[in-house]
């Protein structure tokens, strides 16, 4: 189990303020939402939980179960449990879909000794494991025999990201706009296979623009209002709704008042 913690996080790239103070907390077994605007700095959240060189931390602090990750590189911040799904994930052409997995399984699983995790021996026993959550988010065998990424549309980028979510077990998952670029069908099976990996101990934060993909998770916790580089507004599912009627305006009309 993972607490999360955001304390006034301020970040800057090439010289420019992104995020202007950033407060947010996680706790087990959650699922929250970040939505905004075009521009208003949820990538950039994203990327600097994971530690992207290319954003700098000028103010504020990032807490995993109270201790401070923000000197630590994004190897080290994965193998402490954090996952990022990409919104453009990338093609990489000459690695294994199926042994990116494994390594990254077996390197995660060392590095938090967790006793939940099975510690698969062989490489059947792994595979087997593996074409299993294939098959709860709904990708078929074949590609684990591809290249990870490579060929693959819009929405089978989109399930690998969960698939490498379902299969690593990270104890908290960051999913950066998954619903981006995908038709109504293949936003409910992304929806359905994010929601499978719910549980407990894990904690999950989406980030996207609009409610749709949100209506078809089984669980939504909290729902953040994110622009101007921070979170204006928090609420429970129905501020979603509420969004999706409304639109921001109404929100930073409000705060400038």
């Amino acid at each position: 189990m993972a607490v999360l913690e955001i304390k006034d996080l301020h970040v800057s790239r090439d010289g420019k303020e992104i995020l202007k103070g950033v407060n947010m907390k996680t706790g087990p077994g959650e699922v929250h939402a970040i939505m905004g605007p075009n521009g208003s700095g949820k990538s950039t959240l994203a990327y600097t939980l994971l530690g992207h060189p290319k954003y700098q931390v000028t103010k504020g602090n990032i807490l995993l179960d109270g201790e401070s990750i923000l000197d630590l590189k994004t190897d080290e911040r994965a193998k402490k449990g954090l996952f990022l799904g990409f919104q453009y994930p990338t093609e990489v052409s000459g690695v294994g879909f199926s042994h990116f997995l494994r390594t990254s399984y077996n390197a995660l699983s060392k590095a938090l000794q967790d006793n939940d995790r099975e510690v698969f021996i062989t490489v059947r026993e792994f595979q087997k494991y593996l074409k299993e959550n294939v098959q709860a988010v709904g990708m078929k065998d074949e590609f684990l025999s591809r290249y990870l990424n490579e060929g693959f549309s819009g929405g089978e980028k989109k399930r690998s990201e969960v698939l490498q979510m379902t299969v690593l077990k990270p104890r908290v998952s960051i999913l950066d706009e998954p619903d981006s670029g995908l038709d109504i069908d293949s936003v409910q099976a992304v929806a359905k296979a994010i929601s499978n990996t719910f549980n407990k101990n894990t904690t999950t934060i989406m980030i996207t623009h609009y409610a749709r993909i949100l209506n078809y998770l089984d669980k939504l916790d909290f729902v953040h209002v994110f622009a101007q580089g921070r979170i204006l507004k928090t609420g429970d599912s129905s501020l979603a709704g509420e969004l999706e009627e409304k639109g921001y305006d109404w929100v930073l009309e409000k705060k400038s008042d």
